[in-house]
C-alpha cells in the first residue's frame, strides 16, 4: 500500500516580506503574471518539499480530563537555511517569526490548523541543519484573552458560549464555530472580570456536560450532553471484520472510580450521591465540581446521580489503538483521515488470539499522528460507552435493554 500524501502549508505575510512581494519596475519582482512575487497578504505555501517528519497531538487522554490546545511539531531540512530567521536569501525573509499559520493535511484531508509558537534550529558540524516549527491550535488564543466584567442572562450552554465568543477583546469568528444546541440550561451569572476566556469556556461545557475542542480545520467545536452514536460504521478489530491496528492499549483501574459525587453550582446549590455498593467495595472516592453554572437543582442531582451510575465501578477500556495507514487500501486511509474528535467507533479486541472477542462501543477523544517518509501512523484515544443518555431510534442509545438513562 502506499502513504497518504501529506502537505504542510505555512501563511506568511506578505505585506511584511522582504524577498517575496511584487515590486515595481523591478526586473524580477515587478514581472507580471508570475506566481512567486505577489500583491500582498497572507498566502499559504506549500513547504512539503522541505519537510522531515510531522507529529500532531489532538484531544485527551480520559473522559473527566479537559481537552488540551492541540499541538504539532514539524521538521524541516534546513541545510540551505530557508528557516533561519537570519538569513537574508531565504525565500521567505522576514518570514520566519512566530504566530504564522500553519495547515497540516495528509490524503488531501485536514488534520491540523494552528499556528507557529516556536522556531527551534539545530546545526551539526557535518552541515546538516534541521529546522522544526512548534505549533499549537486557537485554544492557546483563548488561554491568553480575558473576560470584561458584566452579568451573563439565563441562557443554554450553547447560548453562553456564542455571548463569550462575541466579546470584543475574543471576537471568534462566527463562520469558525461548530456547535451542538445546547441542552442545559445556565443561571444569571458575574463573568469573572478579567477571568481567563479559556477557562471560563471549559466551565460551560463541563454544566453541560459536553465536549468543547478544537476541530482539526480550525472551528471550535461544541457537542452536547445527548450526542448520540448515529450509524456507526467504522469498526477496528483483529480478526479481519473491520480496521485492523498494530497497537492495542487496555486499561482496567480505578483511575476512572468514584462513589461519591459532590456538585456545586451557585445558582442551584450543592448536591451530594453516593453509591454505597461501592463504597463498600472500595472505599470513598470522591469526585468534585465546585464551579459549574446550572440554575436546576433538579438537573444538578439528577447529573450527580448519573456520575454515580456511570464511574462507581473499575472501567475496563480500550485506551487506545494504533494504526498503520501504509497497510490499508485508500478507501480506508479516507475514512482513517476523516475521523474527528467526538466521532463514535466500535472496537473488536481478542487477546492473543483467544475467543470470545471482546467488543465496545468508544468515542473518539484523542487523535494522533505521526508522519515520515517511512509511514503514516494513527493513533485513536478513546472513551467507553456503557452509559449514555437515551436517544430514540438510535442503533446504540436507543436500546432500552442497555443501560442508558431516559435523561434530563
Amino acid at each position: 500500500m502506499t502513504i497518504p500524501i501529506a502537505k504542510v502549508e505555512i501563511g506568511f505575510d506578505l505585506d511584511n516580506a522582504t524577498a517575496t512581494v511584487f515590486t515595481l519596475d523591478d526586473d524580477v519582482r515587478g514581472l507580471l503574471d508570475n506566481d512567486v512575487y505577489l500583491l500582498g497578504g497572507t498566502i499559504f505555501f506549500d513547504v512539503t518539499n522541505k519537510v522531515k517528519s510531522v507529529s500532531v497531538r489532538r484531544g485527551k487522554n480520559r473522559q473527566l480530563d479537559e481537552f488540551d490546545a492541540g499541538l504539532a511539531n514539524i521538521v524541516f531540512d534546513n541545510n540551505d537555511r530557508t528557516f533561519d530567521p537570519t538569513f537574508a536569501g531565504s525565500p521567505y525573509a522576514g518570514q520566519i517569526i512566530p504566530k504564522r499559520a500553519v495547515r497540516i493535511s495528509s490524503g488531501g484531508q485536514r488534520i491540523f490548523t494552528g499556528v507557529i509558537d516556536d522556531w527551534n534550529l539545530e546545526y551539526e558540524p557535518n552541515g546538516n541543519s534541521d529546522a522544526s516549527a512548534a505549533a499549537s491550535d486557537a485554544f492557546t488564543l483563548f488561554n491568553t484573552q480575558t473576560m470584561p466584567g458584566g452579568t451573563a442572562t439565563a441562557q443554554t450552554t450553547s447560548e453562553r458560549l456564542n455571548a463569550v465568543l462575541d466579546f470584543p477583546d475574543v471576537s471568534w469568528s462566527q463562520i469558525d464555530r461548530n456547535f451542538q444546541a445546547g441542552q442545559t440550561e445556565l443561571g444569571t451569572d458575574l463573568f469573572p472580570e478579567n477571568g481567563n476566556v479559556l477557562n471560563y469556556l471549559r466551565q460551560v461545557a463541563n454544566s453541560e456536560p459536553g465536549n468543547l475542542y478544537m476541530g482539526k480545520s480550525g472551528s471550535l467545536r461544541f457537542t452536547n450532553r445527548t450526542t448520540a452514536s448515529g450509524s456507526i460504521s467504522l469498526v477496528f478489530a483483529d480478526d479481519g471484520t473491520g480496521i485492523g491496528y498494530t497497537g492495542m492499549r487496555v486499561v482496567y483501574g480505578s483511575e476512572l472510580l468514584f462513589n461519591e459525587i459532590v456538585l456545586g453550582s451557585q445558582a442551584a446549590g450543592t448536591v451530594v450521591a453516593t453509591d454505597q455498593n461501592s463504597i463498600n467495595e472500595y472505599g470513598v472516592l470522591n469526585l468534585t465540581q465546585n464551579d459549574l453554572l446550572l440554575s436546576n437543582p433538579d438537573y444538578l442531582a439528577n447529573l450527580a446521580i448519573f456520575y454515580t451510575i456511570k464511574f462507581s465501578e473499575p472501567e475496563y477500556r480500550f485506551e487506545s489503538v494504533d494504526v498503520t495507514l501504509n497497510d490499508l487500501g485508500p478507501q480506508s486511509q479516507a475514512t482513517m483521515l476523516g475521523i474527528e474528535i467526538s466521532d463514535f467507533v466500535t472496537v473488536r479486541f481478542t487477546p492473543n488470539g483467544i475467543a470470545p472477542a471482546i467488543e465496545r462501543i468508544a468515542q473518539v477523544i484523542r487523535i494522533d499522528h505521526d508522519i515520515t517518509p517511512a509511514g503514516h501512523i494513527v493513533s485513536l484515544g478513546f472513551s467507553t460507552v456503557d452509559t449514555g443518555f437515551f436517544t430514540l431510534s438510535d442503533p446504540i442509545f436507543g436500546r432500552l435493554s442497555s443501560g442508558n438513562l431516559l435523561g434530563f
